[in-house]
């Protein structure tokens, strides 16, 4: 599974629109509203590296109120839930 973070800058007006539509695009499983430089930032789970291009340039990037896009690529994860796997087989880091 790749796992792709894309900040994502809309018409602030049309924030909570934008956030309904880039989540109804599959391979998007979540959306944040956010504070900082960024409105959105959309987590994209995809089986293989030129699915992204589909989810992000073909569809993300032109939901309407998208004006920029930034993307990205996870190498690893560190989740709770992964170490606690990992250090149950006996991995030691």
């Amino acid at each position: 599974m790749i796992t792709a973070f894309v900040h994502i800058k809309t018409d602030t007006s049309s924030i909570p629109e934008s956030a309904q539509q880039i989540a109804a695009i599959e391979g998007i499983s979540e959306v944040y509203s956010v504070t900082g430089d960024w409105d959105l930032i959309a987590i994209a789970k995809v089986s293989k590296h030129e699915d992204l291009a589909d989810v992000i340039a073909d569809r993300l990037s032109k939901v309407p109120a998208v004006v920029h896009t930034t993307t990205h690529i996870a190498f690893r994860s560190y989740s709770k839930e992964d170490l606690d796997e990992a250090f149950s087989m006996g991995f030691d880091g």
